[in-house]
């Protein structure tokens, strides 16, 4: 049966700053077309506001609108599909960016992560069964933010979307570990597979940038150099384990960690989505050192390196998506180690907004006044 719901649905990229007066974010009454046989319906518990969501209101890294926002989020599963046999209604989840078809050529490799036909239903804005299941009230298709759009009341998505949690965890904070944990602590565990003793940089401290530090603490990296252009992170950042932390604007800032760490860190990682934090990223790895680049900025933007120094002082650079993590595996894996205190992402989260809130939180985010808000659409405990 068809619902109808409130939904964040941005119908105006590039709007101009502050976004509370602009509004680029339109809450609205959609209606949802009930789960295909291989699809969920999801009552929202939280969704976080990331700076990818932020990169598609600027314009940074434009999708068709109108599209319903939300790409982390956590949920109650309200209604199942046929042919879904291994979750339950009243089960708790926890949604994942990229479904898997588990057929195409990467998944096959054992990298779900990076799906081939995920990734043509996200470009199209669709749900991999094909098509959009939101519409506004006059029948106006909106397509689906990476097959989530789960800055909503309710959702419809693909059963590979979801990763089913113990329902002792806070449902509503568990959002995060579906982007910025599992990408932060992903790049340092799989994808650098930093090993005790290392050396690493965390360039840009968002919700990204200080999972990626606990990360490192949790792989058990001796020096661990947090480094963002606003100072005013550089706290929170040893709070969580930083060993040392810069201001990438203060002169000097890449002769410190080279004389920190003899010469360079073994992996710097580039998690703030910016072309500047590459360039130093790349400038502080050692020889044989490694680049780990899981930030995304504007579609249009590119690096260049000096190919004499990655040969000669053979260095590599390994792009990271979604942390490298096969979600199925890692996020049940993150949220025990959550559990055990081990690694307290409950310090990355600013607070709770509702919808009316919402355009001012990307202002905030925006203006670097918050790392982690999570939207709580239904207004209720969980």
């Amino acid at each position: 049966m068809t619902i109808r719901c409130k939904a964040a649905v941005l119908r105006t990229v590039g709007a101009p700053r502050p976004y509370a007066q602009s509004k680029p974010l339109s809450i609205e009454e959609v209606n949802l077309a009930p789960p295909k046989s291989v699809e969920l319906l999801v009552r929202i518990a939280g969704a976080g506001l990331c700076h990818s969501d932020l990169s598609m209101i600027n314009g940074d890294r434009p999708r068709p609108v109108p599209i319903g926002l939300g790409h982390e989020g956590s949920g109650e599963v309200v209604e199942v599909g046929s042919a879904i046999d291994d979750v339950r209604v009243g089960d708790h989840v926890v949604f994942q960016f990229s479904a898997s078809c588990g057929r195409c050529r990467r998944c096959l490799e054992g990298r779900p992560q990076v799906c081939e036909r995920a990734f043509i239903a996200k470009s199209r804005g669709e749900l991999m069964a094909g098509g959009s299941r939101i519409t506004s009230l006059n029948g106006e298709r909106i397509n689906h933010q990476s097959g989530l759009s789960c800055m909503a009341q309710y959702a419809v998505v693909d059963r590979g979307s979801v990763v089913v949690i113990d329902k002792d965890l806070p449902l509503a904070n568990a959002a995060i570990f579906g982007c910025a944990v599992m990408t932060g602590v992903g790049a340092v565990v799989n994808t650098a597979r930093v090993r005790a003793g290392d050396s690493v940089a965390i360039i840009g401290l968002g919700g990204v940038g200080l999972s990626g530090v606990l990360g490192a603490r949790l792989a058990g990296a001796e020096t661990i150099i947090a480094i963002d252009r606003d100072a005013s992170k550089l706290e929170l950042a040893r709070r969580v384990g930083a060993t040392h932390a810069l201001c990438m604007q203060e002169s000097g800032c890449v002769e410190k960690v080279r004389e920190l760490t003899d010469g360079g860190v073994d992996y710097a990682f580039e998690l703030a989505g910016s072309i500047d934090a590459m360039t130093t990223a790349y400038a502080l790895v050692r020889h044989g050192g490694t680049v780990v680049v899981a930030g995304l900025p504007a579609a249009t933007a590119t690096f260049a390196y000096n190919q004499c120094d990655l040969v000669g002082n053979e260095k590599s650079i390994r792009g990271c998506f979604m942390g490298s993590c096969v979600p199925v595996r890692d996020i049940p894996r993150f949220l025990r180690l959550y559990k055990e205190g081990r690694l307290p992402v409950d310090q990355l989260i600013d607070g709770y907004i509702g919808f009316d809130e919402l355009n001012a939180g990307f202002d905030k985010l925006q203006d670097v006044k918050a790392i982690r808000q999570i939207l709580t659409p239904n207004q209720a405990s969980f």
